[in-house]
């Protein structure tokens, strides 16, 4: 089977972070500060293109609103006026360089109304170009437990099944309401499961009655750990629920497509060798900062 090399990730960021209010008043919650393994201060965009560079990716796209244009720039594209970067450390100048190397593999992508997930990675379309490509989370950080980054550990299995393929961590039962739940039948125990169905948060009694998978902890699911490599065929099915204006709970979902995906073309999850972190919640944000890196 020939490989499909995945060159493209995207990043969606064009919500209003409505959960991080009032900071997200005025500091969208990618710009939120994490301090990473290098002492260094990073924005939580930084620390995601990072993820996926560290998997070879060569073309970032970050969906955006038009009005929030000039903040991206200013971070990814434009240098610190001199008067900060002579106050800057030699490392920090070398970082800085380091920025604008990267700005260089980034296009701005925009979604000119906000009408869920789903409709923001359909407004990549002509961007992604027919390709395969690699979907993170704008609110979510990742660490490995391996040598290999997640990101690249995901694109490793995409690249041995040439099919879309979706990161999966184990949640407890008290939170999969917050999450989207997959089921399946396992290939390798642990490790690779061929997905059957996705539920987008589900209620308790329906992820017992239909979304248990068989070897697991009655009080534990298996979850989107916020990372997948994507067919570009998912388009034609985002495309069909923005036509017909199917929406969940008043926005264009994801999952709803990606159930679509997998009933006819099918669907490969691997349980991530890492752990996410996600930020899009004050107490989870406030756990971030505890425990990461």
């Amino acid at each position: 089977m020939r490989q499909k090399k995945v060159r493209k990730a995207i990043i969606p960021a064009a919500g209003f972070g409505t959960r991080m209010f009032p900071a997200s008043k005025t500091f969208k919650k990618e710009f939120f500060p994490i301090v990473d393994q290098d002492g260094l201060a990073k924005p939580v965009i930084l620390l995601i293109v990072e993820e996926a560079l560290s998997a070879g990716i060569e073309e970032i796209g970050i969906i955006i609103q038009n009005r929030d244009k000039s903040l991206f720039e200013d971070f990814f594209k434009t240098p610190p006026i001199p008067q900060l970067f002579k106050k800057l450390s030699l490392t920090n100048r070398q970082y800085s360089q380091y920025l604008q190397e990267i700005g260089m593999r980034i296009t701005l992508l925009f979604q000119e109304e906000q009408e869920g997930y789903g409709h923001a990675v359909y407004c990549t379309q002509d961007w992604i170009n027919n390709e395969p490509f690699l979907l993170l989370l704008g609110d979510h950080i990742y660490r490995s437990n391996t040598e290999f980054s997640c990101a690249k550990q995901l694109i490793d299995v995409y690249q041995k099944f040439s099919q879309s393929t979706i990161g999966l961590t184990i949640m407890p039962e008290e939170i999969i309401h917050k999450a989207g739940i997959v089921t399946g039948n396992w290939q390798e125990r642990n490790s690779l499961l061929k997905i059957t169905q996705l539920s987008e948060k589900p209620d308790l009694d329906y992820a017992r009655s239909h979304l248990h998978i068989l070897g697991m902890k009655d009080n534990e699911f298996m979850a989107i750990f916020g990372m997948y490599i994507l067919e570009p065929e998912i388009f034609d099915y985002l495309g069909q629920e923005i036509r017909g204006n199917l929406r969940y709970k008043q926005e264009f979902q994801l999952t709803t497509c990606l159930d679509k995906l997998t009933q006819d073309r099918g669907m490969i999850g691997y349980q991530i060798q890492g752990q996410y972190f996600d930020i899009g919640m004050p107490e989870f944000y406030r756990q971030t900062i505890i425990d990461y890196p």
